[in-house]
């Protein structure tokens, strides 16, 4: 196989032709906890097409079904059956919805239901074989056995593209499941609506009461064969029916509507025959889904656009390109690299417009809106990754932020949104820090005064998860507000991203008011015992308190022993707070190498023992900056060999190779940053922490044309401590690096060895 990565610099021709999908395993993390798609998708691509493996309820007699948890993706890859191929799926998510438009074809008598695990011959669903599968980026490949038909599929941005390889049959199906969906319960469709315009087109509309509580997804579906019957089964209780009762609207009537629907249409085919299925999305219409399928896909070559949607992929991997130690460590940077472009999502029409969080209709000038905005997770390395390889499409992610801000009733910025709808899902309102960081790092292809104006007025909208009695008094009580630590601290962090954002804009006043709200850190913390502590109202520590415990203790997704840490911004006050130095240091030691029992997590789904190293938790968020503090404490061959084990541990190229949730990208990102070396520890600041690079190579191709080169000399599986660095050939003795130098073209030089360097 040959080598991405001969000559310090590629020539224009070798880069083009560098084939790095080659390199991706988009399995990846299907399994535990990881929760991404197999699936086909083009970077950033509203259609994120992917086989589902099962169809488990979000409910079990009333209440949650735990079990759902790990379909969050639709596809777990130990299962053994296809129940079909749905058009919308989030990557790595912890909580979850999606699961749109859901197809499958079949052969011989017609079944409506998707049978089981167990017993697939009793519905539709299928068994498979992962011999028969493959995945590729904007590819994906099985053989459905039950059915004898090799199923196949690419995309645009907008438009799944389907091909089935059918036996010789007189009894040939395509089911469209408008039932199905992710984290589905009863009452979750809202309403269906079909129209069968002729037989080789249909379209209409599925609206859902999920995490998006008003989420309504147009289509259009294109067949390349006429069908020669078609029909539908409603599975609704309503009484009341109208006086529709005059049809037999089950069996070749073109308008289907309803809550719970599943349509079939049938054909005949003979031996290897080819029927193909364009199926596209829109927000607004489904004249718009028709336009999206005919700007997009304007004729039947399956293999041209499968050829182009994945030159896109070789485009955008390309701009990071890498030698690594091994085929292993290959494999797991690209497909980490292709994590991170899977999300955010595109989400407008060929022609601009879009569904806004006011759920009125909105035409997206001079910018390509975006959805899937899951910021809790990518604040944190996801977004400054973007600032460096993708500052456009960062800016337009903004610029899309800012229009929800202009819809929302509640003239806040998104903290989790998607499909028009925000889900408020986890903590914070960590916008700022992506507004933040672009303009502090100079990246500001949008109106930064208005961007200001939006993080400031989100900031202080009082009924907003205790953001009231944070103003009032400097922390958030836990018995007024729960989760109150871990919302002291975050809310910390985004106002002092805000104030670097005023400080760079020259607004004084708004950096005096916001930098003065940053310490509010100091009030969470208990010098009694050295930890981040929930406070009451009165004023007093809540007692009964443990500091191991991840459940019921004031703090979300996280104890206090990983919280406490979670200082950004103000390092040198934090390690000031827990004693100095010396006793920073042996914290951040006994975090790395003490035993967390599984009683202190198993209350958390989202904490897994694949993820944790001794109390440190990397399958999680709130500790990813934690392994480069000891930059700040003159011990920087700690956060060296840490960053490395964490490197070589918790990722892999296996199916089970992610250790926690991929979260859209951020667990991905927190890789990418730190193989090439260095990382993000307070977006909002122009400077990068640095640690041990993974990689032999790397050339980081810059949208204003120039390079960023890496080099590590002497680099071997055990040489993870770095001697020497050389910036554009000269000694560099930070233990940081500068985002303008970077971007202004740099040639870094990690010179590693075996043993410690301590200066």
């Amino acid at each position: 196989m040959k080598r991405l990565f001969l000559f310090p610099l590629l020539s224009v021709f070798i880069f083009a032709q560098t084939n790095y999908i080659q390199y991706v395993k988009p399995l990846t993390g299907t399994q535990r906890m990881g929760h991404t798609f197999p699936g086909a998708a083009v970077p950033f691509g509203a259609v994120q097409l992917s086989p589902d493996t099962d169809t488990l309820g979000y409910e079990k007699n009333g209440k949650y079904q735990a079990e759902v948890y790990q379909y969050c993706s639709g596809y777990q890859y130990e299962d053994r059956t296809i129940v079909g191929f749905s058009h919308t799926h989030f990557s790595g998510t912890g909580h979850s919805d999606l699961g749109d438009f859901l197809i499958m074809p079949t052969t011989g008598t017609l079944q409506l239901n998707p049978g089981t695990a167990d017993h697939p011959e009793n519905g539709y669903r299928s068994r498979y074989s992962h011999a028969n599968e493959t995945a590729e980026p904007a590819y994906y490949k099985v053989k459905l056995d039950d059915h004898n038909i090799t199923a196949e599929m690419t995309t645009t941005t907008r438009v799944g593209f389907h091909q089935y390889t059918f036996p010789q049959s007189d009894s040939a199906h395509i089911i469209l499941d408008l039932m199905h969906g992710i984290y589905n319960y009863d009452g979750k469709n809202v309403w269906i609506f079909v129209r069968v315009e002729n037989d080789t087109l249909v379209t209409g509309f599925r609206q859902t009461n999920g995490w998006g509580r008003t989420r309504t997804v147009y289509f259009a579906m294109a067949f390349s064969k006429p069908f020669t019957s078609y029909g539908h089964a409603k599975y609704d209780t309503s009484i009341y029916r109208g006086f529709w009762k005059k049809f037999d609207v089950r069996t070749n009537f073109p308008e289907m509507a309803g809550k719970n629907i599943r349509a079939y249409f049938n054909f005949s085919t003979y031996e290897n025959e080819k029927i193909k299925i364009k199926f596209a999305l829109s927000p607004v219409s489904t004249e718009g889904a028709l336009q999206n399928l005919v700007a997009e896909i304007p004729d039947w070559n399956f293999e041209r656009v499968k050829n182009e949607s994945q030159q896109l992929w070789n485009v955008e991997l390309g701009k990071v390109n890498v030698e690594m130690l091994t085929q292993k460590d290959m494999e797991t940077f690209y497909t980490s690299l292709y994590h991170t472009l899977l999300g955010p999502t595109v989400y407008m029409d060929v022609d601009g417009r879009y569904k806004g969080i006011d759920q009125n209709i909105h035409q997206a000038d001079g910018f390509v809106n975006y959805t899937t905005f899951s910021l809790w997770d990518t604040y944190r390395a996801l977004h400054p990754l973007f600032n460096i390889i993708q500052p456009k499409r960062n800016g337009d992610m903004i610029r899309s932020m800012l229009a929800h801000y202009d819809q929302s009733v509640h003239h806040m910025l998104p903290v989790w949104s998607h499909y028009a709808n925000e889900n408020w899902c986890m903590i914070g309102y960590h916008s700022v820090s992506v507004i933040a960081d672009a303009v502090v790092k100079g990246n500001i292809p949008f109106d930064a005064v208005k961007g200001l104006e939006a993080c400031v007025t989100t900031a202080k909208q009082k009924y907003y998860d205790g953001l009231e009695y944070y103003m009032q008094t400097g922390y958030v009580p836990e018995d007024k507000n729960s989760s109150s630590v871990s919302k002291t601290l975050e809310y910390a962090y985004d106002d002092w991203a805000i104030a670097q954002m005023a400080k760079k804009l020259g607004n004084e006043k708004v950096y005096a008011e916001f930098i003065k709200r940053s310490e509010n850190f100091n009030n969470a913390f208990d010098p009694s015992i050295g930890f981040m502590r929930p406070k009451m109202s009165d004023g007093t520590f809540r007692k009964n308190f443990s500091t191991l415990e991840t459940d019921g203790q004031g703090f979300i997704e996280g104890n206090s022993w990983n919280y406490t840490l979670y200082v950004p911004h103000n390092v040198p006050q934090l390690v000031q707070l827990i004693g100095g130095n010396k006793r920073f240091s042996y914290y951040l030691d006994s975090l790395f190498t003490m035993h967390l029992p599984d009683e202190f997590f198993a209350h958390n789904e989202d904490i897994t023992r694949e993820g944790i190293i001794g109390n440190y938790v990397h399958g999680n968020e709130p500790s990813h900056h934690v392994p480069y503090l000891y930059n700040w404490i003159g011990e920087p061959w700690k956060t060296q060999e840490k960053v490395r084990m964490i490197l070589d541990t918790k990722y892999s190229n296996t199916p089970d190779g992610l250790s926690g949730n991929d979260d859209c990208g951020q667990m991905s990102a927190w890789y990418i940053f730190s193989a090439l070396g260095f990382y993000p520890v307070a977006p909002g600041s122009d400077r990068y922490s640095i640690g041990s690079p993974l990689v032999r190579s790397a050339v980081i191709h810059l949208e204003n044309g120039k390079t960023i080169s890496i080099e590590a000399k002497n680099q071997t599986a055990k040489n993870v401590y770095v001697q020497n660095i050389l910036l554009n050939g000269k000694v560099w003795k930070e233990n940081y690096f500068i985002h303008s130098n970077l971007m202004s073209g740099a040639a870094i030089v990690f010179e590693m060895g075996a043993k410690p360097k301590k200066r």
